[in-house]
């Protein structure tokens, strides 16, 4: 079966930065840790409204 080792996983990780950019990158994690705790506080029934 295929493993990923370190060397694998950082030559992936430069090839996403030099797709994507640094910023570009950090605006998506935001938004994707954004969506989680949205996920998570409706599931658990929590209405927070932060507008």
């Amino acid at each position: 079966m295929f493993r990923l080792g370190p060397t694998e996983l950082t030559i992936i990780l430069v090839i996403v930065i030099l797709l994507f950019g640094v910023g570009r990158i950090g605006k998506i994690a935001s938004e994707l840790g954004s969506g989680i705790r949205s996920f998570k506080s409706g599931l658990s029934g929590e209405d927070n409204k932060t507008d």
